[in-house]
Formats: structure tokens, sequence, C-alpha cells
């Protein structure tokens, strides 16, 4: 597990929790591990970092990945406990290092906050739906939408057993893998479940996919490369062959709807429809071969530029690990329908995201791959990768929706990416200055904020016009 050099690991709050879940004391965990009682409470109060030697015989012991001590999870749980402080109904800032003290030595509690903050958002959202007295129109509950999004995030973008059904799959077919196995795809539906697929008319507002469980009819719409093709027939398989995995994985989710349960359902479906195409062990092989050229990479396997980056975005097997990347897909308003990590790197459910990121510059130069060496507040650095790409469109009036994907890793594996060919990246000049988003972003000279920074006082001089929006008292 690649740390920076001197970075020390500190694991209590999550060695304490896996002794407490295999009924240990510390005398009989000490006796596991090795060493003294008096050393593993040092451990356990933050007092002492892990050892390497340590780290592995603990892994060992619980049959845990050393990855599950890694810090990504604490700072995720950072991120959004610091959302949560910066809403105005806090009354106040909360110094950075208190947060990340809170997340790391507290996490249950930090986790509280964060849902209670989220609970409070949803109701204000509630109660700004209502209209006017004595109007009975149903308000809108939470979005179901962002309960499958966090269930992603909490799995780091990757279902292992999705990945190795879908390959299994993948092999049993005997077709080369990515959209020429969609005839294999249709043919396996037809023999095992009776399933007759059909196209649908050509009319602009036709399914992409359609099936009907009393006919035994799946109809697809006309308009779908046979990357798309193989995609969805892959998806109707999953729905079909894989009932039980889903409904285990949806029942472990814990989701607070039905409309969030389907919408997990569907997102496994996707899943694991994109790892039959796209089957771990060759992707992983290609991925590595090629540099992640996505271009390469989506034309040898039939597929999309939108369905290479989200892949590689799940390429997170124990013992064969591609590069860990954040997936992510916004609009020209800046809203993100997708967002996918198997890093920690985390925007701000609120507020909006940072107009310097390149993946909004990608509008500005469409089907163009921009690079981006992006430096957040804590000094940790990035490499992001963006383009724009385009759903629908099939004839003159027919509507088109674009977006702009972009994939982003820590710095340190940028240059496994032929992308960072040329680009310096060992240079801090280089990197272009973003944050979490105005609405907690501590960056206090940024000519680009829409908002003022939360928690700090603003310097409101009329004899002054300074280059900054919201200049803070303090500043220059």
């Amino acid at each position: 597990m690649p740390r920076p050099p001197g970075r020390k690991v500190y694991a209590h709050a999550k060695l304490r929790r896996l002794r407490r879940e295999h009924g240990m004391n510390q005398v009989e965990l000490a006796r596991e591990l090795g060493i003294s009682t008096s050393y593993l409470n040092q451990i356990e109060h933050s007092q002492r970092p892990l050892t390497a030697p340590v780290l592995l015989r603990i892994a060992e012991v619980f049959g845990v990945e050393p990855e599950f001590f890694s810090e990504a999870d604490e700072e995720r749980l950072a991120t959004d406990l610091r959302t949560a402080l910066a809403d105005e109904v806090c009354g106040g800032a909360v110094a950075p290092e208190e947060i990340a003290d809170a997340s790391r030595d507290h996490p249950e509690v930090a986790r509280a906050l964060v849902a209670l903050h989220r609970r409070y958002r949803e109701a204000v959202e509630r109660v700004a739906g209502l209209t006017a007295p004595g109007d009975t129109t149903a308000v809108p509950g939470g979005e179901p939408h962002d309960e499958v999004r966090d269930f992603f995030y909490a799995h780091h973008n990757h279902i292992a057993a999705l990945d190795n059904a879908a390959e299994e799959l993948a092999d049993s077919l005997g077709t080369p893998p990515g959209s020429r196995s969609a005839a294999a795809l249709a043919e396996r539906l037809t023999v095992r479940h009776g399933v007759r697929v059909a196209d649908t008319g050509r009319g602009p507002g036709a399914d992409l996919r359609r099936f009907d469980p009393a006919t035994g009819l799946l109809v697809l719409s006309p308009w779908l490369t046979e990357g798309q093709r193989a995609f969805q027939l892959a998806t109707q398989l999953a729905l079909l062959e894989q009932r039980d995995l889903l409904d285990a994985l949806v029942a472990g989710a814990g989701l607070a709807s039905p409309q969030a349960d389907r919408l997990v359902r569907i997102g496994l479906a996707n899943y694991f429809a994109g790892a039959v195409l796209m089957p771990y062990s060759a992707v992983h092989a290609a991925a590595e071969e090629l540099r992640y050229d996505l271009d390469l990479l989506g034309a040898r396997f039939g597929v999309g530029f939108e369905t290479v980056c989200h892949r590689l975005s799940t390429l997170q097997r124990t013992g064969r690990r591609g590069v860990p990347f954040s997936f992510l897909r916004a609009d020209r308003a800046g809203n993100i329908s997708k967002r996918q990590s198997a890093t920690d790197f985390h925007f701000s459910r609120l507020g909006g995201t940072c107009p310097l990121w390149t993946v909004y510059e990608a509008f500005s130069a469409p089907g163009r791959i921009l690079t981006q060496v992006a430096e957040m507040p804590d000094g940790k650095r990035y490499f992001w990768i963006a383009r724009t790409v385009s759903h629908g469109g099939h004839g003159h009036r027919a509507p088109r929706a674009e977006f702009a994907v972009a994939l982003g890793c820590e710095l340190r594996h940028a240059h496994r990416l032929v992308y960072a060919d040329g680009i310096v990246l060992d240079d801090p000049r280089a990197a272009t200055p973003i944050g979490l988003g105005c609405r907690i972003c501590e960056r206090t000279d940024c000519v680009q904020r829409a908002r003022p920074p939360a928690g700090e006082r603003l310097a409101v001089d009329p004899d002054r016009r300074t280059r900054v929006p919201y200049p803070v008292e303090g500043s220059r």
C-alpha cells in the first residue's frame, strides 16, 4: 500500500472496532499480534503509529486487506463533516484540524452528525416545497438517487461478487469481450429464459430497452450501437440470472425507500453489464498495456468513451488493482449526475463545484481530451482527464444531451497514464488550485469565488476594491 515518504499510519478507531467485532480484549489481541499489551494500548489511543509488520499481522489476524487502514475513508468523512458544519445553521466555523480529529478519533459520532445534517437539509427542502396554505399536494422526500450514489461511494465503486459473476458469464459466452458478444447474449436470453429480442420503431421517443415479463418480449431501440445493444442485453441478463445476488446486495444496502431499492438494483445490473462487456482480467491487462488510453480501450472492447471511463473507475480487485480513479459526469450548469470514486476525492453536495475544474472547460473544446493537474486546499494534487460526450440526437429535431465526463487520480499514479506524457507533474506551479466548492472552500484569494468562505469575517470597506469578490479580514 504505497504512501508518501514519512507518512505515519494511525488506525486506532478501526483497530478498536475490529477487535470488538471479533470479541477480543486487548490482552488477547496483543498475544495474537506478538506485541505487548501496552504497545497495543498505545496504538489504540493514537500514541503510536502502525508499523508495516504490525499492519500486515493485523490484516492476517482479522482477514482484511492492508488497504482497510487507508486514510481515504477518514478523509471522505472529514469532507462530509466539513460540509455539514459549514452550513450557516451551525453558527460558526470549526477548525479543519478539529474536523480531521473528530473524523479520525470518533468516526461514528462524525457519521451521526453528517446524517443529522442531511436529514435537516431534506426537511428544509421539503418545507421549501410547500406552496399556499391548504395545498394538499404531496411533498417529496429525500432524493433516492443520492442514497444510491452513497451506496456505490461507500463500496469504492467496486462490487467484487458482481465482477466475478460477470467474468464467468463472459468466459462462458466463448466470444471476444465487448460489443461482439451482443449476438451471444441475445442467444443466451432466448435459450435459457425464453426471451425474444426485437427492435422498436424509429420514433424519437422510443425506449432504449423495455421488457415484458408476461410475454417474454425484450424490445431494444434500433438507434443503439452494437456496444450499447450488448450493454442492454447484459443488463437484462443480470436482472434475470443474478436475481439472488442482486436481492442480497440490495437488502444489505439498508436504503430508506422502495425507490432507492429499485434504483440501486438498476445500478448493480448496469455494473454487471459493464463487467460482462469489459471483463475484469481482460480490461485490467489491456489498461496496463495501453497505459489507460481511453480511445484505444474503447476500440478494443467496442464501447463508448463514457463506458470506458466508468469501467476504469471500478478496477479495485484485491491483488490486481488498477489506477484508483474518480469518475464524474457533469452538465454545463455544474450538476453532477454521476459520481463514483475509488479514491478519497470528494466534492461537496452543497453549493456547487469548483468552476476552475477542467471538467467544465471541456465544454469549450467538444470532443477533445483535456488534462489538468489540480491541487486541493490541503495540498493534495490530482491528475484529471476530461472530455465531452453526447447522448441522443437521432434526427434533426431529436433532443440531445451533452455532458462532460472526467477521470481523476492522485498525482502519484499519473505516470501510469499516457495522458501525462510531456507534462511536468512535479512542479507545484503547474497545478491549478481548486476547491471543494465555494460553500466550504477555505481559499480566500480565489478570484472565481461565487460566495463568501464559510466561517470567515468579510472585510467590508467602501474605500477599497479588491481583486477577489469576497475579501476577508486579515487578507491583503
